[in-house]
């Protein structure tokens, strides 16, 4: 059986489970897994990162530059692009096939004990979603790494990262998402987020709706650690754009640190790389400066797979993992500001959790006449809006129905909208992939990316 085998087979065994999307909200069977596995979650300090939009490109950053200071590291985000293996990433890599099988053959049988406790009880057993977290401590242990980077599900408190205590806790910008699961404002949303701000901690928190500052406030202060807010103490100084991404000034929590090179696209990208500086500054003990030329080794060497990522030129598609209407406002801004197109045509596919409606009138709004035309379709998951669905919709929001094309299936899309791209004269069209992530993860593989 081969490795490539195994992990198919592995990750089989884990789709078997409760899916993804079926969180429950419980934290008592991942402390008993830890438990009966010698407390995996206790063998490193933890930079627990949080959040709406932003979350993975920041972990990254945190990551290359732990990586540039000679350091080992784990990173632990959801959800992967190509493949599972993406989840766990040691060293900046998703883990070996061979690691990967090994730690899940050693935890099996204990996973199965903390099972069949669960079934007594009348509960569910422990879902796809906490298997892979339980795995990703194990393995971090296993390596060991001197740090893991570990983001969180969905929420905080009883996300099933939460066995896990951060020495630093992150918070990305919060806005409204999964509405139907965390609340519906913001300081509930934070309230939830909040539920990884732990004793003998850090929270580095990025700007936030003035609600949901409050609560994360309230929560750092009732558990006694110091808080650092952008826009408060640290934050983007200046930038620039520059080839391949931007030049960003940043005023840490400790120093300040100018002409940084970002490798990525847009504003949401140096606030990103503000929130990781003083996270790094926080992690290495608060009020130390970091040394430059690790941060700009760090830095040029970031990568964010699937946020506005150029996966093919002439015509240049970009994909974008943007799946709520803040997170597509941000991208559209930052597609203006680093591409010249004269003519864009945006593929687009939502999944039902998500606000349609707010994402296509962000569209309408933030692309403007860059984009006519416009190509709706949907990814291969089961949760996927019908394109004709998300058509209609364009068209009750004022799109024009000449302006609307349906293609069910992504490879039509994708050569409608090339074809479409690359009827504009002067050579300057483009292609957008954007709306969910799973529609972004299938067009990388489409055109030829197996690498994230």
């Amino acid at each position: 059986m081969t490795d490539e085998f195994s992990v198919e087979s592995v990750y089989a065994e884990l789709l078997g489970r409760a899916p993804e999307n079926k969180m429950e909200p419980r934290l008592a069977p991942l402390y008993r897994a830890m438990d009966v596995l010698g407390e995996p979650n206790k063998a490193y300090p933890i930079i627990h990162v949080t959040g709406t939009n932003g979350k993975t490109s920041t972990s990254r950053m945190i990551e290359s530059v732990l990586r540039a200071q000679g350091l080992s590291t784990g990173r632990y985000t959801s959800p992967h692009l190509s493949k599972v293996t993406e989840r766990i990433s040691i060293d900046g890599h998703p883990v070996s096939d061979e690691t990967f099988v090994r730690i899940w053959d050693e935890i099996r049988p204990y996973l199965q004990i903390v099972d069949s406790e669960l079934e007594a009880e009348g509960q569910p057993r422990l879902t796809y979603f906490e298997c892979l977290t339980i795995l990703g401590f194990a393995i971090f242990a296993d390596q060991p790494v001197n740090v893991a980077i570990i983001e969180v599900g969905l929420g905080g408190i009883t996300d099933a990262t939460n066995v896990g205590d951060g020495q630093v806790s992150v918070v990305t910008p919060i806005s409204l998402d999964h509405t139907d699961l965390l609340g519906d404002t913001t300081a509930d949303i934070a309230y939830e987020k909040a539920g990884i701000i732990k004793p003998g901690g850090y929270l580095i928190s990025a700007a936030q709706p003035l609600d949901a500052a409050q609560v994360l406030l309230e929560k750092a202060k009732e558990v006694g650690v110091p808080f650092r807010f952008e826009g408060v103490e640290f934050g983007v100084e200046s930038r620039t754009v520059a080839v391949g991404g931007q030049m960003v000034t940043i005023q840490g929590i400790a120093g300040r640190y100018p002409d940084l090179l970002v490798p990525l696209h847009g504003a949401h990208q140096a606030q990103n790389a503000a929130v990781a500086v003083a996270a790094l500054e926080a992690f290495f003990g608060g009020e130390k400066e970091l040394p430059f030329d690790v941060l700009q080794e760090g830095f040029a060497a970031v990568t964010s797979p699937g946020r506005l990522e150029v996966v093919r030129t002439a015509p240049t598609i970009i994909v974008d993992a943007a799946h709520n209407p803040d997170g597509i406002k941000a991208s559209a801004a930052a597609l203006q500001e680093a591409f010249t197109f004269t003519r864009l045509v945006p593929v687009v596919g939502v999944l039902k959790e998500k606000d349609a409606e707010e994402i296509l009138r962000e569209l309408k709004e933030s692309l403007g006449e860059v984009a006519e035309e416009y190509c709706f379709t949907q990814s291969n998951s089961p949760r996927a809006v019908p394109a004709a669905e998300l058509a209609e919709l364009a068209i009750d929001l004022g799109f024009g129905e000449d302006n609307v094309h349906v293609a069910e299936k992504l490879d039509d899309a994708l050569e409608w909208a090339v074809e479409r791209a690359e009827a504009n004269e002067d050579l300057s069209g483009g292609v957008l992939v954007t709306g969910s992530i799973t529609l972004v993860a299938e067009a990388r593989i489409l055109l030829g990316k197996t690498e994230a």
